[in-house]
């Protein structure tokens, strides 16, 4: 299934339930933060070892799945409120982002220094974090 598809299927979901009038980018953009929450909720007391394995319990993988579902649902929909092409934005962001990284300054690093702090990058003008 296409991004497009899955906006239009969940934009069929909130028509049929007259609820465009309350999805605004700003209600979105803080149900999609709830949701992202209500998915940490899962994983916040479990070890590493644990997180690794969330997947194993049949339970905690029907929530994991939901939850997923759920911030991806908010993300589709403040998108196509906003008129964003998620395809196009992704692309574009990576290429910022691969400009901001280079492969040769930051390979295996877990401690990622932030862009402007790189030697020999420089932030782009206008292109916010």
């Amino acid at each position: 299934m296409e991004i497009s598809e899955l906006q239009a299927m969940v934009a069929r979901f909130v028509a049929e339930r007259d609820w465009d009038r309350f999805h605004t980018p700003k209600n979105l953009a803080m149900a999609l933060v709830g949701e992202v929450g209500e998915l940490a909720e899962i994983f916040q007391w479990l070890t590493d070892a644990e997180a690794q394995q969330v997947m194993g319990d049949p339970d905690r993988a029907v929530q994991v799945r939901h939850e997923l579902a759920d911030v991806l649902s908010y993300l589709l929909r403040l998108a196509d409120v906003l008129d964003v092409d998620l395809v196009e934005a992704v692309r574009e962001k990576g290429a910022v982002n691969a400009a901001r990284y280079p492969v040769e300054l930051v390979k295996g690093r877990a401690e990622l220094t932030k862009y402007t702090r790189l030697p020999g990058v420089s932030p782009e003008p206008g292109a916010p974090g």
